[in-house]
């Protein structure tokens, strides 16, 4: 597969899951914490796989725009919601899952869920995890 690149950014993180992460050139730092539910107490901050959630939605919602008249449904009323979970695997290691949700006031649900795949195709995010990460689409 040839590449052509459009855009490259960084990220730069110290601490691992307790310290901090920052854009290139300072545009977001944030303070990065275990998930609570690894640490009962802990500090409430943010851990990656929000901030993996945050990514996957907003570009998944692209791919819903970028392809809703294709399916003859209003892609600019579509709202996305992306359940990261983090799991324990039989190794003794973690894995992540994940549910795509997406909701179009007004569309039919059968066209919704036939965007939905045809997005999951395209989103680079569904593209970077598939055959690692299992993923559901649901229709809310």
């Amino acid at each position: 597969m040839t590449l052509t690149p459009i855009m490259k950014t960084s990220a730069v993180a110290g601490g691992g899951r307790n310290g901090r992460v920052s854009l290139e050139g300072g545009k977001l730092v944030l303070g990065m914490s275990l998930p609570k539910e690894l640490v009962p107490g802990g500090p409430d901050g943010m851990n990656p796989e929000q901030l993996f959630a945050m990514g996957w939605a907003s570009c998944y919602g692209q791919a819903i725009i970028v392809l809703a008249s294709k399916h003859g449904v209003d892609g600019q009323r579509a709202n996305v919601t992306c359940e990261v979970t983090l799991n324990k695997d039989e190794g003794g290691g973690f894995a992540l899952s994940a549910v795509l949700k997406c909701s179009i006031p007004g569309a039919e649900p059968h066209k919704v869920k036939a965007l939905m795949e045809d997005a999951h195709s395209i989103c680079p995010y569904s593209k970077a995890t598939r055959g690692h990460v299992p993923v559901t689409l649901q229709v809310i």
